[in-house]
């Protein structure tokens, strides 16, 4: 790929990486280890391949991007904030009363978000509806979804998983947020969900794994997944729970506890 293209997404990841420590310090609660280890991911496709408009947040040929991990918002109000859709500055107003940023996103109170999102296991089906409607009304648009690899152990993911390919939704891309870890510990621990790649082809999807830090990476699977026909594509990316903040990282303590004043500062350091 080209690396000025490369070099920048990267760039505005750490920036979004950046808010999503100061968000989630400034509120003292939130989800900070499972929106850094998917910033990468949603960076490439809210400043690289979805084809949105910011000044017409609801125009009817939009991509679409549902976040089925909801707990994960931090990650998505730092991209819309950072692609122009509200103020930066009302990012440190993140599950303050009254605020527009909740603590899961809500589609009626914010710009730019799809679908209220929270209730694990619901966006792949959400995202089916998105791109079989696309289908129905002919239009070109594309719908991206974001899941978790513990919200895989929900029936509805799968149930999901059966429709898309039997509606051949090919205008349908899903990553998976392959982090190790949840809430209540390894993944492998709490419920297994492997073989991830065997499961989604016996599903009847086209499966790519790829490093999900990788920029490069993410750009080449988005662009086979948009030369896919006849079915949808998963691409599971291995990434690693908090990300870019070395005591964070590949800690399941992070899940969903807010750095204190000193972390943030010191959070920001590493990622300058």
């Amino acid at each position: 790929m080209n690396e000025e293209l490369k070099q920048q997404l990267e760039a505005k990841a750490r920036e979004i990486r950046k808010s999503i420590v100061r968000m989630t310090g400034a509120a003292g609660s939130g989800h900070p280890g499972g929106s850094l280890s998917a910033a990468d991911i949603v960076t490439a496709l809210y400043f690289h391949e979805m084809n949105i408009n910011p000044q017409e947040p609801d125009w009817a040929d939009r991509d679409r991007f549902v976040l089925s991990k909801g707990h994960a918002a931090p990650v998505l109000y730092a991209a819309l904030a950072e692609r122009g859709y509200f103020p930066k500055e009302e990012l440190l107003t993140l599950r303050k009363m009254g605020s527009r940023l909740q603590g899961h996103p809500d589609l009626n109170a914010l710009p730019g978000v799809e679908m209220s999102t929270g209730s694990l296991g619901q966006g792949l089906a959400v995202a089916n509806g998105m791109a079989l409607a696309g289908k129905l009304d002919q239009k070109d648009y594309r719908v991206y979804a974001l899941l978790g690899d513990g919200e895989c152990q929900e029936g509805m993911v799968w149930e999901a998983a059966m429709a898309a390919a039997h509606y051949r939704l090919d205008n349908l891309t899903a990553f998976l947020d392959d982090n190790g870890l949840q809430i209540d510990g390894p993944v492998e621990e709490v419920m297994s969900t492997k073989p991830l790649i065997d499961k989604w082809k016996a599903f009847g999807w086209h499966v790519l794994s790829i490093d999900g830090h990788d920029m490069g990476q993410i750009l080449s699977a988005l662009a086979e997944a948009k030369n896919t026909k006849g079915r949808p594509t998963m691409i599971i990316a291995k990434t690693i729970k908090g990300k870019g903040v070395s005591f964070m990282e590949d800690q399941v303590g992070w899940h969903g506890v807010a750095p204190k004043p000193e972390q943030v500062t010191q959070a920001l350091a590493e990622l300058e």
